[in-house]
C-alpha cells in the first residue's frame, strides 16, 4: 500500500519556476540556454503577430501553465504556444493550447530523452493540441512536427 500523496494543480501554483504535473508529481524544468530561449522567443513573436493580424487567439510565452485532464498528466508548460480558449484570469489556462512548441535544451538528447519527448507529444495530442513542434536546433530538420 502506497502512502505517497499525489500533487495537485493547487500544489503546482506554489512552485517557483517552470514545472509540470505528471504522474502525480511536480516535475521541475531547468532554465534554458541562449539558443533555445532565442528560438522560443522568435516563435512567440511570430505567433503574436499572427494573433494581432487575424484577431484570433493569443501567443503564449514560456512558463505558462495549461491544465489538462489525462490519467497521468494534469498540466503542460510549453516553451511557446498558441491558445484559442477563454481567458482564465490569473489561473492556468483552462485547457491545452492548439499549438505547442517544445524547444530542446542540452539535456533533451539521447534515448531516454527521445522516449520522454515522444510521450509528451502523444500527451499533447491526447489533450486536444492540434500541432506540436519539436524544435531541435542541432538537427538539419530544425522543426519536427
Amino acid at each position: 500500500m502506497s502512502t505517497k500523496v499525489e500533487a495537485t494543480i493547487e500544489d503546482l501554483y506554489a512552485v517557483e519556476g517552470k514545472a509540470e504535473l505528471v504522474n502525480g508529481e511536480i516535475v521541475h524544468m531547468p532554465p534554458t540556454g541562449d539558443m533555445p530561449n532565442y528560438a522560443a522567443m522568435e516563435i512567440v513573436v511570430s505567433l503574436r503577430e499572427y494573433a494581432c493580424r487575424t484577431g484570433k487567439g493569443r501567443a503564449v510565452t514560456d512558463s505558462a501553465g495549461f491544465r489538462v485532464d489525462l490519467p497521468h498528466r494534469k498540466s503542460f508548460s510549453p516553451d511557446a504556444a498558441f491558445y484559442t480558449g477563454e481567458p482564465s484570469g490569473m489561473k492556468f489556462f483552462a485547457r491545452a493550447p492548439v499549438f505547442a512548441v517544445e524547444v530542446r535544451s542540452e539535456g533533451d538528447y539521447g534515448q531516454r530523452a527521445e522516449r520522454q519527448m515522444k510521450q509528451k507529444r502523444a500527451d499533447y495530442f491526447a489533450s486536444g493540441t492540434l500541432v506540436v513542434w519539436d524544435v531541435d536546433l542541432l538537427s538539419e530538420d530544425v522543426v519536427k512536427v
